[in-house]
């Protein structure tokens, strides 16, 4: 009866283990999809659906790579680089690479 009470012990143990074991290699998936471009962007637009700086367009083209992550990047013919967006991180970044991989 004591091995069996163990083993019963071990076994659940190595359950509560492979949930955190299987949540965090989607994490780390999701990270390095995460970190992926989604599209490159060369415009002169002032209506994309991110843009709050309409104003970096009024002149010259701009640059925006966008990321599987939600972040937009923008290089401006200056050099500088600005940021839209959020970025999603831990459950939610999870749930929108599994929702990409179906």
């Amino acid at each position: 009866m004591k091995w069996f009470i163990t083993t019963l012990r071990q076994e659940n143990c190595v359950g509560e283990y492979d949930y955190k074991v299987e949540r965090q290699r989607k994490i780390l998936e999701a990270e390095e999809w995460g970190g992926q471009v989604k599209a490159i962007h060369a415009h002169q637009l002032s209506s994309m659906w991110y843009d709050t700086r309409p104003e970096d367009t009024e002149k010259h083209s701009v640059l925006d790579t966008e990321y599987n992550d939600g972040l937009v990047e923008r290089r401006l013919h200056t050099g500088e680089i600005v940021y839209f967006g959020e970025r999603l991180f831990g459950d939610a970044l999870v749930d929108a690479w599994e929702t990409h991989n179906g």
